[in-house]
């Protein structure tokens, strides 16, 4: 059933509520600038169709104000959404409330990088999913997809991903047809972005930027209480940054970016140059630096150098409240290794007060990837000007 989402006002008030509720027909007034009976008229089809409820009135308005204030609440079980993070080697998959919170997971294997086997295995890992139980079924309208690499997301277009070699996939047409429920894919880092914006980190930030670190460097953005995509799809980029002069070459095309020094496999490449190991695992590198190998250390501090040095670029263009530093398993187990440098290079080459920008560590499974997947698609789902 879709939302009953008609007008700005209606996305307004039902945004709030969600993201910030409960929260009083006045309140909202106050802090939208909507009128109290333009607050009730968006807000009286959510509440007949079951998405918001009033709760017993908690407070009063004020001495002589009238009755007290019945706050508006969420109803988080009216819609589930699924969200499936999609790897190289794995899908990870999730379904979720109206408030993002995970209710059941799942993994799967995926044996072939090809779009239609990915696609046949994520139909399979989402049934299972809604198979948890009933309600999940009749309620889950809406799939999110989260994908490494340059989407198209009013398309559903995967334009490119380089760790699946995929180029130019359509793959919400066809993860819709597999699955029968709407699809919204976007890039990963954005969708984590939004999680963070609507549901985490970034609630009461204005402006504030997600830097993952791990297989990539990627940068989700977020400026006047909205998403930076870019009029392409393409923005916060800092992985491609360059930051290294010629060398080295980026699965880009780029030379110098920082994700070719930082990302995981430039770092096992000058580990293992650097230890004389072939055989040398990031987890191995990790050890070895850990464990005080000069050689490792040096390794990890310029990957940490070039990071710090693409976060302030970042925070000189745009002067984020916050930058909440994620990644995958690998990226954070490694983040005391980078940490120092990233910190020491950032406040160096930061311009006056964006050197005061506050940074936050907050490791985040992959489970919570799939959540951002999920969350795109709630967003997509009570967001006008998605529809």
């Amino acid at each position: 059933m879709p939302a009953p989402l008609t007008t700005p006002a209606a996305a307004t008030v039902f945004t709030m509520v969600l993201t910030q509720g409960p929260v009083s027909r006045v309140e909202i007034a106050r802090r939208t600038g909507l009128s109290s009976a333009a607050v009730t008229k968006a807000a009286r089809p959510f509440i007949e169709a079951g998405y918001l409820e009033e709760l017993e009135a908690t407070d009063r308005p004020g001495p002589g104000a009238g009755r007290p204030a019945s706050p508006l609440a969420i109803k988080p079980d009216r819609e589930f959404f699924a969200g499936v993070k999609i790897t190289d080697d794995e899908l990870i998959g999730v379904v979720t409330d109206l408030r993002a919170q995970v209710l059941v997971g799942a993994h799967r294997p995926l044996t072939t990088s090809s779009p239609e086997g990915v696609v046949a295995t994520l139909a399979d890992l989402v049934a299972e999913l809604l198979a948890a139980d009933p309600a999940y079924r009749q309620r889950c309208h809406a799939l999110g997809l989260a994908v490494s690499g340059d989407v198209d997301k009013a398309h559903g277009m995967v334009r490119y991903s380089p760790f699946l070699n995929w180029r130019q996939v359509p793959l919400a047409k066809l993860a819709a047809a597999a699955t029968g429920l709407r699809v919204t894919v976007e890039n990963d880092v954005k969708s984590l972005t939004v999680a963070e914006q609507w549901f985490g980190e970034g609630i009461g930030a204005s402006s504030f930027a997600l830097v993952t670190v791990g297989v990539g460097i990627g940068c989700g953005l977020v400026v006047n209480d909205r998403i930076v995509a870019g009029s392409h799809g393409v923005a916060g980029e800092i992985g491609h940054i360059p930051v290294g002069g010629e060398a080295p070459e980026c699965h880009c095309g780029g030379r110098g970016c920082v994700e070719a020094i930082a990302g995981t496999a430039p770092i096992v490449t000058a580990v293992r140059e650097a230890l004389g190991d072939a055989e040398l695992t990031i987890d191995a590198a990790i050890d070895a630096a850990h464990a005080g190998d000069v050689a490792a250390r040096e390794v990890f501090a310029r990957a940490g150098h070039a990071i710090g040095l693409a976060m302030a670029a970042m925070a000189n263009l745009i002067g984020p409240e916050r930058i909440i530093v994620t990644g995958d398993v690998q990226g954070l187990a490694a983040y005391d290794l980078f940490e120092e440098q990233i910190s020491r290079s950032f406040a160096s080459q930061a311009f006056g007060a964006a050197a005061d920008c506050r940074i936050f560590l907050r490791p985040r499974p992959f489970e919570q990837w799939a959540r951002g997947a999920a969350s795109v698609a709630i967003q997509t789902f009570f967001t006008l000007q998605e529809r």
